[in-house]
């Protein structure tokens, strides 16, 4: 899945396009490297997004197209 829709399924960032943006802002790191929107998102990536002063580091689980609301968030694991 393309990184800049796993944003917006995991619901890490609302939209696609914000999504999209951040990613060619470099504001998002995959494994400790600057990505495309168009990267492959894999298990076991760390994406680091950051959001003006603070870092959001997380760890991906699973891929999936399509997620709810409530399970989002078994989509990846927030590391410290």
């Amino acid at each position: 899945m393309r990184l800049d829709k796993y944003l917006k399924v995991s619901r890490l960032i609302k939209r696609r396009t914000v999504a999209n943006t951040a990613c060619e802002n470099e504001r998002v790191l995959v494994n400790g490297q600057e990505r495309k929107p168009a990267y492959r998102v894999k298990i076991g990536d760390v994406i680091e997004i950051a959001f003006g002063q603070r870092t959001l580091k997380v760890e991906v689980v699973d891929v999936a197209e399509h997620a709810t609301k409530d399970s989002a968030s078994a989509l990846y694991r927030e590391i410290p």
